[in-house]
């Protein structure tokens, strides 16, 4: 009798241990699927700024004149006075947007620039290494483009992360995930507001900051395959009868003062040389006169703010042969 029931005990474990080992993934699954789901429009907030991309082909048919770039292309171009002159212009820049990733996009949405386009390319001190600083934004970075690129066109395509994107994108949220929980006290670092005046003391702090970030730390400032990406770039305007253009955008004289002679003169032998192969002309107004000490242009140490962006935009149709070439 005593052996009967050891059975029946040892049954009803296995049987409770294996029907836990069903219920509880399949609870976390469950609650997986509930967050998901409501985290799905968090998600599609987060990547607004590519979103733009949608609107080729419906908003804007077409593209006569138009930039790539990282964050110095996507605040530094303000196309209103030429969208009000009737011509068709867009911005194809994102923060932090490499060579490479650049070279996806123009691959992915070349079509719409028509023939003998203007397209800007930046060339920004960064430009030949990268301006993310670790994994965690590299992994951020490469993951938005799964909303807008094909797969043939994402550099290091992986499926996994694209069923990350489109299927289950909670699983990728980090730190976003506590937006689901608006109730919860979270403890936030606040930046307060400038007024109406130049804290010029707080601007040369931050100039420092943005300096740290592009050129502390790392290995190498002229990566070859950053250069090949940008000669591929060139050849692909070249072969789709698109006028490629270099420029350095303007930088505030406290980022610009702050990089070593011996980093410009590379830069400069860098750049001179791919000008020199491909024959494409080259801008640089990263030390103008207008721009270095005129603070009120800058949102911070190298990025124009609207007003800065549009006077630039003012510069380069009365100074860029190619652009005033394309508006006579």
């Amino acid at each position: 009798m005593a052996k009967r029931k050891d059975k029946c005990r040892k049954k009803y474990d296995i049987m409770r241990f294996a029907l836990k080992c069903i219920c509880i993934p399949a609870a976390a699954v469950f609650i997986i699927y509930l967050l998901n789901d409501s985290y799905r429009k968090i998600n599609e907030e987060k990547y607004q700024d590519i979103s733009k991309f949608s609107t080729l082909g419906i908003y804007v048919p077409e593209v006569q004149i138009g930039n790539l770039g990282s964050s110095h292309g996507a605040y530094d171009f303000n196309y209103d006075a030429l969208t009000e002159r009737g011509y068709s212009c867009f911005n194809f820049a994102n923060t932090s947007q490499s060579y490479n990733y650049d070279l996806a996009v123009l691959k992915e949405f070349g079509s719409y620039l028509t023939k003998d386009s203007i397209l800007f390319i930046p060339v920004s001190y960064f430009s030949f290494n990268n301006e993310v600083v670790n994994d965690a934004e590299r992994e951020a970075m490469s993951l938005r483009y799964y909303h807008c690129l094909s797969p043939e066109n994402i550099p290091d395509y992986d499926l996994y992360i694209d069923i990350v994107a489109h299927k289950l994108p909670i699983l990728s949220a980090g730190k976003d995930i506590l937006k689901l929980f608006p109730n919860l006290k979270l403890s936030i670092i606040a930046c307060a507001a400038e007024g109406d005046g130049i804290d010029e003391a707080a601007f040369a702090g931050r100039a420092q900051e943005r300096y740290s970030r592009h050129f502390d730390n790392k290995d190498e400032y002229f990566m070859q395959e950053r250069i090949e990406e940008l000669y591929e770039i060139i050849d692909y305007c070249k072969e789709h009868d698109i006028t490629p253009i270099l420029i350095t955008t303007p930088f505030s004289k406290y980022y610009r003062d702050l990089v070593s002679e011996d980093f410009l003169t590379e830069f400069e032998s860098v750049v001179g040389k791919i000008v020199s192969d491909t024959g494409v002309s080259y801008y640089d107004y990263s030390y103008d006169a207008r721009f270095r000490g005129n603070l009120a242009y800058f949102m911070d140490a190298d990025h124009l703010n609207g007003e800065g962006a549009a006077y630039f935009m003012e510069i380069l149709m009365e100074e860029v042969s190619e652009l005033k070439s394309f508006l006579s």
